[in-house]
């Protein structure tokens, strides 16, 4: 069986979804990793509820879609960033200063780039959403 990546998997499921006007989607496997992002994303209003479903064959995870991506991806490689080096990688996957969120994989937990500058820390990046 291949190795699956659980990030570019959700990250390209919602975009799919998003464009076609869906008001949820189902994203195959569900994944810690994948709530923890999901959970960023809710924070800042990107999405609304999901769930998480393990019908014993494969977990899953129900998305509501609020409507408010326009763009998402994985950022690949996982890029080492230091607790300073937000600024460079912002400009390079967000559209403009204060719109989208990078999504940043730290020793202290996934977080959005603004919250892991207000605690001063570095991290790899995961993802963007704007």
């Amino acid at each position: 069986m291949p190795a699956r990546d659980v990030v570019s998997n959700l990250f390209s499921t919602i975009k799919e979804n998003e464009l076609r006007n869906k008001s949820e989607c189902l994203v195959i496997p569900g994944s810690s990793v994948s709530q923890q992002i999901l959970r960023v994303m809710q924070r800042f209003g990107f999405i609304g509820e999901f769930e998480y479903i393990d019908d014993r064959l494969a977990s899953k995870l129900r998305i509501q879609l609020l409507g408010r991506i326009n763009n998402c991806g994985s950022i690949k490689p996982h890029v080492p960033v230091e607790k300073a080096g937000f600024g460079s990688w912002e400009r390079r996957y967000l559209p403009a200063a204060n719109i989208g969120i990078l999504i940043v994989s730290t020793d202290k937990g996934i977080m959005s780039h603004s919250e892991a500058t207000e605690r001063n820390i570095g991290g790899r990046l995961l993802g963007y959403v704007y």
